[in-house]
């Protein structure tokens, strides 16, 4: 049956285009910050972390595409497609302001400052390998419809809002990628059927762009020089050296390791839903080897699945694009030529395609979900929009030489809150979005279902990971004042449904289903 199985298909052109901008974009994100914000020397971004990050991209969105060969070939299927693989957002932002802005300034010394980075990269990297093996049961755990829609919070906020935000500041060419997304991707009467969309869209995009004047030759010129051969080579002399220096800073990676787990688990639960049925444990032992590769080559950012299967098997996406988005960025990376695509196409021709990515992740958890528990749907979305609005905030208030706190030269939390921005609440709700919106989505749900135990165990956890500061606070640490509030509001919880478990057993009241709601109805 092997001469059966398509290594490329149609769907696979736009899908690697959309999947390859994705990351790129996070990548210059990355590269912006290491240069730009923390001072680090050019040449040593480009010759040691950016090759490193090329390459673990590489391997995990190659052994993603072997997962598809696997599954086409055990299934007999056509439509098998590979999970796309790519950075963790959360990942570049933590590691930059928590680790690597402080150690440079204090050190000035990229190597040293690098090699802290590296210790915690393995140290997420062990945490996501060691819990390969119990995803499965918290998978069978977490209610389905938590995990799409904590996945789909993220999707529309980050993988939706910025790009649309990017689409309305260059119209002209965006306005067109929209509505031949729309026309093509959302509606059941396509135009230019021969023509791949992606390729329409780029083509069309592009060419409006040029027109219009937004690209110029003296940028694709200027990307050009940046052009060099910087191979990924193992960075391990004197790594292990700085293990007392990393110490302090390897706690902050417990919030992210559960929160790269937990987005593990939201994928591969995703991908079944579309019918693609891949083992939870291989996945997320990937992304830890993988990511423990890459630092091994100087890289301190770890790589994970990355949002977007459903969207990108809707466009017809089989296993070629995982192979070539990732080859593509690692060519970038050893060439150090990751502007040059974005001088010659226009962003804005391209970063629509992210938008109907969110959009399909949205009404996949729709479609998939019982109506009953829609609202739970909600829930799960606010700790994302939190997150994604603090990011905005913090970073709009970066902007202007300030920063929130009570000094000099400080913005106060106080004068916010006069101003009607509650920051406080966008801090406490924002940080952690990945586990609270998980947490909440299941306190909801067990509610919705009339099964209270369910609540408990996730009000319980939540109080326990508030505890030792993995959420809603901005620092690891146990009984933060600023955190026990919040510990003691979960408990009150537990309490609650507790005593709603007491009533339903005194009143033998079972819990809710699909079934008996509509009966109810």
């Amino acid at each position: 049956m092997d001469h059966t199985i398509k290594f490329w298909k149609k769907g696979d052109f736009a899908a690697s285009f959309g999947l390859f901008v994705n990351v790129l974009t996070d990548f210059l994100v990355m590269i912006s910050l290491l240069i730009g914000v923390v001072g680090m020397p050019k040449e040593f971004v480009f010759k040691q972390i950016v090759p490193g990050f090329g390459l673990a991209v590489l391997i995990s969105g190659c052994v993603f595409a072997y997962f598809a060969y696997k599954l086409a070939k055990k299934t007999g299927r056509h439509d098998v497609t590979a999970l796309p693989s790519g950075s963790s957002s959360p990942g570049i932002f933590l590691i930059v302001f928590v680790i690597m802005l402080p150690l440079y300034h204090q050190t000035n010394d990229a190597a040293f400052t690098t090699a802290v980075g590296v210790l915690w990269c393995f140290f997420e990297a062990t945490m996501l390998i060691i819990g390969a093996f119990l995803g499965e049961t918290l998978r069978k755990f977490v209610p389905r419809t938590v995990l799409l829609a904590a996945l789909a919070g993220l999707a529309f906020v980050f993988l939706g809002m910025n790009p649309m935000l990017q689409s309305f500041e260059m119209p002209i060419v965006a306005f067109v990628a929209l509505i031949i997304i729309f026309m093509n991707w959302l509606s059941k009467h396509p135009v230019l059927k021969k023509i791949p969309t992606g390729l329409l869209l780029i083509v069309v995009g592009t060419a409006i762009a040029w027109i219009a004047g937004y690209q110029s030759p003296a940028a694709v010129a200027e990307a050009l020089k940046s052009f060099g051969f910087n191979p990924p080579m193992l960075h391990l002399n004197g790594v292990f050296d700085h293990i007392s220096a990393a110490l302090p800073y390897l706690l902050t990676a417990v919030p992210l390791g559960l929160s790269n787990y937990i987005f593990n688990l939201e994928n591969v639960e995703a991908a079944a839903v579309c019918g693609d049925e891949y083992k939870t444990r291989d996945v997320m032992l990937t992304n830890g080897v993988c990511s423990a590769i890459g630092g091994l080559c100087g890289n301190p950012f770890p790589v994970t699945v990355y949002v977007g299967h459903a969207g990108w098997k809707e466009v017809g996406a089989g296993i070629g694009y995982s192979i070539a988005s990732s080859v593509a960025i690692f060519l970038l990376s050893i060439l150090s030529l990751m502007g040059l695509l974005l001088a010659v196409v226009p962003i804005a021709a391209i970063v629509p395609m992210l938008v109907f990515i969110a959009i399909v992740t949205g009404h996949q958890v729709v479609k998939e979900s019982p109506k009953f528990e829609a609202p739970a749907i909600f829930v799960c979305f606010f700790p994302w929009v939190a997150t994604w609005a603090l990011t905005a905030v913090n970073n709009a208030i970066s902007a202007t030489g300030m920063s929130v706190g009570t000094g000099a030269n400080q913005v106060s939390s106080e004068a916010l809150h006069n101003a009607g921005l509650f920051y406080d609440g966008l801090v406490a709700l924002g940080n952690g979005a990945p586990i609270t919106s998980v947490l909440w989505g299941c306190i909801a749900i067990f509610t919705i279902r009339n099964t209270p135990i369910g609540g408990i165990v996730a009000a319980a956890l939540g109080a326990v990971l508030t505890f030792v500061g993995a959420i809603h606070t901005n620092t690891i640490g146990l009984a933060q004042p600023t955190a026990m509030p919040f510990v003691w509001g979960y408990l009150l919880i537990v309490g609650f449904l507790a005593y709603k478990l007491y009533v339903n057993k005194k009143a033998n009241i079972g819990p809710v289903t699909e079934e008996n709601e509509k009966l109810i109805a």
